[in-house]
């Protein structure tokens, strides 16, 4: 089995190749051709949650578990909110074969299903991104994007001040001449975006309806639990929603909170990403529609890209073998 370290995986990933494998997951899950039950939840007195994921692909050779953890208040202790550990097994024998560190892979496959998305269901001429939310996650979702489309300004709101001006300057250090500014408030933002990405803990809605004009491409990231809610549903109702997975987004994505309220019905959910990408349905079809992508986050995703970095690791000689653990 190989144990692969946080650092090493960073030295492996790339946004471009992330998205690349991500988009071949997402054709795989269109294709019914995964495994993937809902992700389960101990929800911990503590103040957070635990989760696992399991999912294989057969046509990629891989299987595997991830177990993930949400702490929202880890800024406050130093510590990330979002810890993550992978481990694959070999589809043929179920003997494990890698454990690796899987929070840089959350974080880069997040950012790589938004690119997806992105890619099929906002307009190519999009130029504005407004970012609501900069936590750690923002800065994937600023790398994704813009391999997908040719973001000239960038807009940033986060209630900490600090954390949205972190972004902006992230943003002016990849040399890209973006210009990049932090908002005093969600609607100064929101109301120019293009391309609007929602990366919030929030239990109610941060995005009000009158704010978001017509075209606007929305990619829900931060309602990835029950209770969950970061957009006004008004705005779900006069839009195309795409989801990644229709159970899992039923009960703990962004339509889940409308969806126990009466407000919004299955019916009203226009597909799955996965089948826009085999082209079963097609995506954005008009500049003025409204599109939301809801994001909880897939265990396929972890466990194509674990398999990716898996890969990439035997050939550069990187992890550390182990031996003797009873297997």
């Amino acid at each position: 089995m190989l144990i692969i370290r946080r650092d090493e995986v960073l030295k492996l990933l790339s946004m471009r190749d992330v998205i690349e494998v991500v988009e071949e997951a997402f054709r795989e899950k269109g294709m019914n051709a995964v495994q993937m039950p809902p992700k389960q939840y101990l929800f911990l007195e503590e103040g957070g949650d635990l989760r696992a994921m399991p999912a294989y692909l057969p046509r990629l050779g891989a299987s595997g578990v991830k177990v993930v953890n949400s702490h929202p208040r880890n800024r406050e202790k130093g510590l990330p909110s979002v810890m993550a550990i992978i481990e694959l097994v070999d589809p043929a024998t179920g003997r494990p074969i890698a454990l690796m560190d899987g929070t840089e892979i959350t974080a880069y496959r997040t950012g790589g299903a938004s690119a997806v998305a992105t890619k099929y269901l906002s307009r190519e001429d999009s130029r504005n991104l407004c970012i609501v939310g900069a936590g750690a996650q923002s800065r994937r979702q600023l790398d994704a994007i813009l391999e997908v489309r040719d973001i000239g300004r960038l807009l940033v709101y986060d209630v900490v001040r600090g954390a949205a001006e972190g972004l902006v300057e992230y943003a002016r250090s990849l040399g890209r001449g973006l210009g990049a500014e932090a908002a005093d408030a969600p609607r100064d933002c929101v109301e120019q975006a293009d391309i609007l990405v929602t990366a919030t803990p929030a239990r109610e809605p941060v995005v009000r309806d009158e704010w978001v004009r017509p075209g606007t491409h929305i990619n829900a990231i931060g309602a990835d639990a029950p209770g969950k809610e970061e957009l006004d549903p008004a705005i779900l109702l006069r839009s195309k929603i795409v989801v990644d997975d229709y159970e899992q987004t039923m009960h703990s994505g962004e339509i889940n909170v409308p969806i126990s309220k009466g407000i919004l019905r299955r019916d009203q959910i226009y597909g799955e990403l996965g089948e826009i990408v085999t082209g079963r349905k097609r995506g954005r079809t008009s500049r003025d529609e409204i599109t939301v992508f809801d994001s909880t986050g897939l265990a396929i995703l972890d466990i194509a890209t674990a398999r990716r970095v898996l890969e990439m690791a035997r050939s550069a000689g990187l992890g550390l073998a182990m031996e003797g653990l009873g297997l």
